[in-house]
């Protein structure tokens, strides 16, 4: 097979997916995992006998890491469909890498405000 049939293309597609998959499950265990962590700090801070204490925005931030993880897969999932689409149909494969920016940029902003939510706090 030559061009945009050969077997290769698919597979590279498939272990693309599957790497979006890894990420956005990972972006949403993490924000479960920020997203408890202020219900922690309470439960530490009331063993203490210290006045509670909000989660500092934990529960915010832990929720929309959780549903960028969930936009993270259904947009792996919805570019996988085009992509088989347009391989059986032997269309030109296009691509953007558009959306893997814009999610970087959106996790280097959340990681820059937690960075100063540390540093702050700290």
């Amino acid at each position: 097979m030559t061009g945009n049939r050969d077997p290769r293309v698919y597979f590279a597609a498939e272990r693309t997916v599957l790497a979006w998959i890894r990420t956005g499950l990972a972006m949403m265990g993490f924000g479960f995992v920020v997203a408890r962590f202020g219900l922690f700090l309470r439960g530490i801070a009331a063993a203490q006998g210290e006045a509670g204490t909000s989660g500092g925005g934990s529960l915010w931030v832990g929720t929309a890491l959780v549903l960028l993880g969930v936009i993270v897969n259904l947009y792996a999932a919805a570019g996988h469909v085009r992509f088989r689409r347009r391989f059986d149909a032997g269309e030109p494969l296009l691509t953007s890498s558009r959306f893997a920016v814009v999610l970087a940029t959106v996790l280097a902003a959340i990681g820059m405000a937690m960075a100063a939510y540390l540093i702050v706090r700290g």
